[in-house]
């Protein structure tokens, strides 16, 4: 038994445990599907090189290897998604190839996979949800031309399917309001993302010559991007630079937690206060790197975490418990808000046919607003 195998079936470490860069991204639905439709399953394939396993060593259970991917379910419910036959495995030997190999029910938890397995996890219908449309309103719409789209995203939507969030998301509402009813296929595509809970603008490309054009202006830092945040606490200063490079906090039990590394990339964040109230304040921020979290690390690591915040706030265990479903009162209490106050507020950004520079505002959201009117004043 290989220490990777070893390390995996006692459940000591994730398989991408010990890895400098964390495990390979997999995407979990097809890119083509359509995105106004709830998917009736998702497919996996075991691959060596997304553990950084040679392909002889890697042997891993089937429902460590779904643990791994649907990070979002924990151990024992997707050990029972097994044993009531919503799992099903194709694994081809050496001398065979993939598709001759058909998908066979797999009841046993402890299956275990080798290197160009595949793995069909079916969705109970019970869990799928209506698909998605899109009425009149659903979307508000800050700026359109014939090359992009700038939505104003409201909190608690993700932007894509993703996790737990396969239906309902951003681009699926979009695509349903943008379809043709001779063809199945938008060509919207997203430019930058939003964490679900953040709020404000998102830009879109509406053909797929314009998108790369766009998304090399957010690579190369081109677009200004300008947030608004409500913040724990009173900065010392009206204004500043943070100025703190960022890294994965290794030592979190939450993988994709962010923190201030000496090793870290390169990120800076500027701020300028633009409201007091008492032990609270509305600040502006300016991203001149683009890493993720990086304004909610930043305002954290000067002692100003933002309000809402489960993550980098005092106690990451309400990130957990969320996670889990298992927010107590407690945590809600020191919430406050039911989502991190952050809110994406101007856009500006190069049009790709024209060449013209393009500004796009979001006034701050609702909930973020009427929860900084109740503060008494500072």
């Amino acid at each position: 038994m290989s220490c990777q195998r070893a390390k995996i079936e006692a459940g000591l470490a994730p398989p991408s445990a010990g890895l400098e860069s964390g495990p390979v991204p997999v995407s979990l639905l097809p890119k083509d599907r359509d995105l106004s439709k709830t998917p009736e399953h998702v497919e996996l394939v075991v691959r060596a090189s997304d553990f950084r396993c040679a392909v002889e060593e890697l042997e891993l259970r089937l429902d460590a290897f779904l643990a791994h991917h649907l990070d979002w379910r924990s151990r024992s419910s997707i050990q029972q998604l097994i044993r009531d036959e919503h799992v099903l495995v194709s694994a081809p030997g050496p001398e065979q190839r993939a598709e001759d190999v058909p998908f066979a029910v797999e009841r046993r938890p402890g299956r275990y996979l080798r290197h160009g397995a595949r793995v069909r996890v079916l969705i109970p219908e019970a869990s799928r949800l209506e698909a998605t449309t899109s009425a009149p309103g659903d979307l508000s719409i800050l700026y359109e031309d014939d090359e992009v789209l700038a939505i104003d995203k409201p909190p608690l939507m993700a932007v894509h399917p993703s996790g737990r969030y396969l239906t309902g998301t951003l681009i699926q509402r979009v695509h349903a309001r943008y379809r043709r009813h001779d063809d199945e296929r938008v060509p919207i595509r997203l430019c930058h993302r939003l964490d679900r809970e953040t709020s404000g603008i998102v830009l879109l490309a509406k053909d797929p010559d314009w998108h790369p054009r766009v998304m090399a202006q957010f690579e190369d830092r081109e677009v200004e991007k300008d947030y608004l945040a409500l913040v724990r606490g009173q900065p010392d200063r009206d204004e500043g630079l943070v100025d703190l490079p960022l890294g994965s906090a290794r030592a979190s039990a939450v993988m994709i937690k962010m923190t201030v590394r000496e090793d870290g990339m390169e990120s800076r964040t500027g701020y300028r206060v633009l409201e007091r109230r008492k032990d609270c304040a509305l600040v502006l921020c300016r991203l001149h790197t683009g890493r993720q979290h990086q304004i909610r690390v930043h305002m954290a690591a000067i002692g100003h975490p933002l309000v809402g915040d489960k993550l980098y706030g005092e106690d990451e265990g309400i990130f957990l418990r969320d996670l889990a479903g298992e927010l107590t009162e407690q945590d809600r209490a020191a919430l406050d808000l039911p989502r991190q106050a952050l809110h994406a507020h101007r856009l500006v950004f190069t049009s790709p046919k024209s060449g013209r520079r393009v500004e796009v505002v979001s006034p701050l959201a609702p909930d973020m607003r009427e929860w900084f009117e109740r503060r008494p004043p500072a």
